[in-house]
């Protein structure tokens, strides 16, 4: 969870601070602001988007330290979720096949989660 928080927040600042930088980093093709046509708010929804991010990793990290294990239950279904939206925004052309990158980093926080408190839980037992 904390390894979660720390890249989303990451990737958030990143977000913030160079935009283009993020873009690309999601398969998307930079346009410099010169290129862009008058009306795209594609900036705004990144900055939007990253500061969604930034908030996320915080709360991510926050209760990884507080070990908050309903929370980290949780996110297990509604990551799940998002790489269901996501992978279907693919397969419908709204999105690049590149953002099949992110419902797969989805789906694997997902496993990952749920297996780590599957192993817990049974360690607690014995």
């Amino acid at each position: 969870m904390a390894v979660f928080g720390v890249l989303a927040a990451a990737l958030g600042v990143v977000g913030l601070i160079a935009p283009d930088v993020l873009i690309g980093l999601m398969g998307f093709e930079p346009i410099s602001g010169a290129g862009r046509a008058e009306g795209d708010y594609t900036v705004v929804f990144i900055t939007a988007s990253s500061m969604a991010a930034v908030n996320m990793g915080v709360y991510y990290i926050l209760a990884s330290l507080a070990d908050w294990r309903a929370f980290f239950r949780w996110t297990v279904p509604f990551r799940l979720l998002t790489f269901t939206v996501f992978t279907v925004a693919v397969i419908a052309g709204r999105a690049p096949s590149g953002f099949l990158g992110v419902a797969l980093w989805e789906a694997a926080g997902a496993v990952a989660t749920a297996a780590a408190l599957r192993y817990d839980s049974r360690r607690a037992a014995v």
